[in-house]
């Protein structure tokens, strides 16, 4: 995979930046001060010709954004602590960022999604499967199966040792063995301070597709989620992807919102879609 972007501290924000999705990512905000968190990123932005600043911010202190000429691309209802609204927020350096060229496309793909929402899911029974949580001894297997998946991604899932350092901070994985041998995967970051959960990392080896095994992940994520007090869970998925659509729409996600040309993952910047659900209020 490509060199993955930096993810830092600044204040009490939390950013990720770099030239792999050329964008700055503000993943929290923290208590920071917004005009000087935008004023700042911003900085960063055009030092180091990033095309896009992202952020994803409580509705409550989303107005300075806004007055800075940020617009709300995405939002999920209940997001922080299952009572505060997130918005998920940009703004562009470059007129031809803002264009979704596959616009029609992936108009169609979420629309196939939204009309398999709560539909029956097929019930586990194949017993060739074995599916289970993931320990430290997987980390080398997993590293392995997301670099065979994906040539490049927002990031560095394929080093052992970020999957090791986010196992032991705030991310569950869940797998799927056939033989001894890991065929699928996915993980749960969870953010136990706000009580919700991103369901990310869904990779499959291709000889094993359509075998319905992200669906059952998810299924079992949401129950371990749901035990541990996660109160709303989403996912940022690839617009371009009926089938991971699908799968989160399947299991009564709905639809936030499209990110336009967001996130480097499988070899190029695409645009992604939010999708969300709650587990309990």
């Amino acid at each position: 995979m490509k060199t993955p972007d930096k993810i830092e501290r600044t204040g009490d924000a939390l950013i990720q930046h770099g030239h792999l999705n050329r964008r700055v990512y503000i993943m929290k905000v923290g208590d920071a001060d917004p005009c000087r968190l935008i004023e700042m990123t911003e900085r960063l932005a055009v030092t180091n010709g990033y095309t896009k600043v992202f952020a994803k911010v409580p509705e409550t202190r989303s107005s300075e954004f806004l007055r800075a000429g940020y617009a709300a691309e995405a939002s999920i209802p209940g997001f922080f602590r299952g009572r505060e609204k997130a918005l998920f927020l940009c703004k562009y350096f470059l007129d031809s960022r803002r264009i979704e060229k596959q616009e029609k496309e992936l108009d169609r793909i979420e629309a196939l999604a939204k009309r398999q929402i709560s539909m029956k899911r097929t019930a586990w029974g194949d017993s060739r499967f074995l599916l289970r949580p993931c320990t430290p001894h997987d980390a080398s297997c997993m590293s392995d199966l997301y670099g065979r998946v994906f040539p490049s991604y927002p990031f560095p899932i394929d080093r052992p040792d970020y999957i090791l350092k986010t196992m032991k901070s705030h991310s569950d994985y869940f797998g799927v063995e056939c033989g001894r041998k890991l065929i699928a995967l996915a993980s749960a970051e969870m953010d136990r301070e706000q009580e919700n959960v991103e369901m990310t990392d869904f990779a499959t080896l291709p000889e094993w597709e359509g075998n319905g095994l992200g669906q059952h992940l998810l299924s079992v994520m949401e129950t371990v989620m749901t035990g541990k007090g996660i109160k709303t869970a989403y996912t940022i998925a690839r617009a371009a992807s009926a089938g991971i659509n699908i799968i989160f729409s399947k299991q009564g996600y709905r639809f936030g919102g499209r990110l336009i040309n967001n996130t480097n993952i499988s070899g190029c910047i695409e645009s992604m879609n939010v999708w969300y659900k709650t587990l309990y209020s």
